[in-house]
């Protein structure tokens, strides 16, 4: 007699280091940890701690009393992340770093410094996919793990191996994570907050009521702000008088598509399945100004800003091997109100030039009056460039790109903004 063995239960884990941009830099600046610290303002070029370094010393060496405060900036930056012991002021990420200094003016500001966030990205990352190797990146701080056919993975929920990856990080980078595991993706990312920073938390298939539907319908990745007044106009603020409203009467009230994923999501219904490659969606390049700039008496510093943001969205393309055919833009401002608009031409590009043609005649669409506080350019719709090339050489009409070149040209010398 055959016995058929159950399969496995699915263990689904998100992991999200903890305070990760100011955590890097506390590796390099140890002497900071336990004090207020944010990072914001602007990249890091030269680091200006550096004239403070003693003779024969090591930034670790620095004393703490050189480094800026925040309550001394001056400009129109926003906060990156923040440590945990600023987080107790109330700042937070994309906080306004003037802002931030009223709440928390004895905080040390630091620069970002990307390249070397990169770095330890690509390193716990790796250490996760030597132990668990089913994983979705997801930016540079967080990703999903699949736990379900690996070792441990089934042990007390899935935390038997959250504890060996969280320890295989801290040891290989001197980095904390905090990991939740459940049964899909949605209440994963949700767990992985529940015992910050460095814990580790396990929703189990009969949790939903107890641990899930008394969270904040917020806590739900994908309903913000917006949805969620819309849902407190409506007497639901939790996840489970979410659940408690009847699945036609969300969809008369959000939407077929909106109403339908939000009763599933409060139900705890997810299916995706964690993708270990994806390409992306777009890529994107924007900047915050120092001081509030003006689309009239400004324009050549915006112009040149804008034509700076055009060729680095164009790098990150080329570098990456990509090209795409909707070109949009990005205003905040001065009321920290937002404008998007974007454009769809009908060939793939990464060439800084089209770029910016077609972004300028997006600039056309928006309203400026305004004094601007961010400016943005994006390109989406993105292919790869040889499958771009192929699909060229595939076409009946070859020469239907350099139509569609010329009539971009056309376009581009009607635009007149920045």
């Amino acid at each position: 007699m055959t016995s058929v063995s159950a399969a496995p239960i699915r263990r689904i884990a998100h992991l999200d280091m903890d305070a990760f941009y100011a955590s890097v830099e506390l590796l390099r600046y140890p002497q900071l940890k336990g004090l207020p610290v944010v990072i914001g303002g602007g990249r890091r070029k030269i680091d200006e701690a550096l004239r403070d370094v003693p003779d024969g010393g090591t930034l670790a060496d620095i004393p703490v009393g050189a480094f800026p405060l925040l309550k001394d900036y001056v400009g129109r930056g926003v906060i990156t992340t923040a440590t945990y012991p600023a987080r107790q002021f109330g700042v937070g990420s994309a906080m306004g770093l003037m802002k931030a200094a009223k709440l928390c003016p004895q905080a040390i500001i630091l620069p970002v410094d990307f390249d070397e966030y990169r770095k330890y990205s690509r390193r716990f990352k790796q250490v996760i996919t030597e132990i668990a190797p089913v994983m979705e990146d997801r930016g540079v701080d967080e990703v999903y793990i699949d736990f379900t056919q690996v070792a441990g993975g089934q042990r007390e929920g899935g935390r038997v191996l959250a504890r060996l990856i969280q320890k295989s990080i801290f040891e290989a980078t001197g980095l904390t994570c905090s990991i939740g595991v459940a049964p899909n993706k949605l209440i994963a990312k949700m767990a992985s907050e529940f015992d910050k920073p460095n814990g580790i938390s396990v929703v189990f298939e009969n949790d939903l009521q107890g641990r899930i539907w008394p969270l904040p319908c917020r806590k739900v990745n994908g309903i913000g702000p917006k949805a969620d007044e819309k849902l407190q106009r409506h007497d639901i603020r939790t996840i489970g008088e979410l659940a408690a409203r009847d699945r036609d009467w969300l969809i008369a009230n959000f939407g077929k598509a909106t109403g339908a994923w939000m009763h599933e999501v409060a139900w705890g219904r997810d299916e995706r399945p964690v993708v270990t490659e994806s390409e992306p969606v777009s890529m994107s390049r924007e900047t915050t100004f120092d001081r509030d700039l003006h689309a009239v008496r400004d324009r050549a510093e915006l112009g040149a800003i804008f034509t700076h943001l055009c060729e680095k969205v164009a790098e990150d393309l080329q570098r990456k091997g990509y090209v795409g055919k909707t070109i949009g833009i990005k205003l905040r401002y001065d009321d920290f109100k937002i404008a998007t608009r974007d454009q769809t031409i009908d060939h793939f590009t990464a060439d800084a030039k089209a770029i910016r043609q077609v972004g300028g005649q997006c600039l056309k669409r928006v309203p400026l009056e305004r004094p601007l506080r961010l400016l943005g350019v994006r390109v989406g719709a993105l292919l790869k460039a040889t499958e771009a090339d192929a699909a060229k050489l595939a076409r009946a009409n070859p020469g239907g790109g350099r139509q569609a070149a010329d009539t971009l040209d056309a376009t581009a010398r009607t635009a007149s903004l920045f």
